[in-house]
């Protein structure tokens, strides 16, 4: 998940170098999502694994 976090925010900036402020607005708010995603369920993996 968080590669596809990294994916999205490479498009993002290369779409916001090339003048597409939707898309690199909205690549963003994916990779966002994505990266809260991410921290949310390693954040429960560490939990699980130490209880």
């Amino acid at each position: 998940m968080l590669k596809w976090a990294l994916i999205f925010l490479i498009v993002a900036i290369v779409a916001a170098v090339f003048g597409f402020g939707g898309i690199a607005g909205t690549a963003s708010w994916i990779a966002q999502v994505l990266f809260v995603v991410f921290l949310i369920l390693a954040i429960i993996a560490f939990v699980r694994r130490n209880v």
